[in-house]
């Protein structure tokens, strides 16, 4: 063989080849569980899972699927697919067992996140509430002021400087709760040390220690997610594969225990030659495979001259 032809021919599989060994798995594999919790669409557990549009806030860390955003990270304790909501606990959340002061909790605008359900108790506020205002607008639900009694029965309110069953015009019921023009929920614009989340009442709204506290966010899917795209991932998953995608087009990939992504299902043994002529059909321009078959068949000509 002409020593001169060998870097043409190793061109060429360079750029025949790239495409198919970019289909890959992820470096990171993409996991069906993160924790305790089960990780599905939308979600992913690291670059290239899931959906792109919620990636730079998602990600799962030592076994803990956690939220980042611009206040702070959060450990996500519970996910309804059905209901599309999330909870967190902020660690600088107070409790019936542990109070404390805490740091202004935000999300991220362009985030596909928003405040869900929660009701928000603002603690340790300066008196009276009853005269806390946001834009004019009154912030504390009047009626509601009975679950400022009852969370003040539990004795970690000392730990907010706050004397043992404390007088209820210290604290808020800030529900529905918004946040501020920065996406956060501003503690010291509103003059409170601390707050609690509750996300049930777990049937004893009498009882504080058995409420489960966090914040509910829900999410929505976003244009990526559309029905068609949706409806491919349920295909994937049905078929045991995690729903990814990849970069950066961002163009859907069904991930396989076989190490190989698909275009479509794991129902099927990975097929690399068929997955490159899906990969081909529909990541790649048809001038680009018309230019490739034409070089190949220049090298066969050449070779048989």
């Amino acid at each position: 063989m002409d020593s001169h032809l060998l870097p043409f021919i190793i061109f060429l599989i360079a750029v025949t080849f790239t495409p198919l060994l970019s289909s890959a798995a992820p470096a990171t594999p993409c996991q069906s569980n993160c924790g305790s919790l089960q990780i599905k669409y939308p979600f992913g557990t690291s670059y290239g899972c899931g959906s792109p549009r919620f990636e730079p806030y998602i990600a799962c860390k030592s076994n803990q699927l956690l939220l980042t955003t611009h206040t702070g990270s959060y450990l996500i304790t519970a996910i309804s697919y059905k209901d599309s909501t999330l909870t967190i606990t902020p660690s600088a959340m107070s409790t019936c067992n542990s109070m404390q002061q805490s740091p202004n909790l935000g999300l991220d605008w362009a985030s596909p996140f928003q405040l869900g359900p929660s009701i928000f108790l603002l603690l340790s506020c300066t008196p009276p509430t009853s005269s806390l205002t946001i834009k004019g607008s009154p912030v504390c639900d009047p009626s509601s002021t009975h679950l400022c009694a009852t969370i003040y029965t539990c004795p970690a309110v000392v730990n907010l400087g706050l004397p043992l069953f404390p007088p209820t015009n210290t604290c808020c019921v800030y529900s529905p709760a918004n946040f501020n023009s920065k996406g956060e929920l501003d503690l010291r614009e509103m003059k409170c040390k601390g707050y609690a989340s509750i996300a049930s009442f777990q049937d004893s709204p009498t009882d504080p220690s058995k409420w489960m506290y966090g914040v509910t966010l829900k999410y929505t899917n976003g244009g990526f997610d559309d029905y068609y795209m949706n409806n491919k991932c349920n295909t994937c998953e049905d078929s045991g594969g995690i729903c990814g995608y990849s970069p950066p087009t961002n163009s859907f990939l069904c991930i396989c225990n076989s190490g190989f992504n698909a275009t479509t299902d794991c129902y099927n043994n990975y097929n690399p030659v068929q997955d490159y002529e899906d990969l081909i059909g529909t990541s790649t321009s048809l001038s680009t495979q018309k230019i490739m078959l034409g070089l190949w068949v220049g090298l066969a000509f050449y070779i048989a001259a």
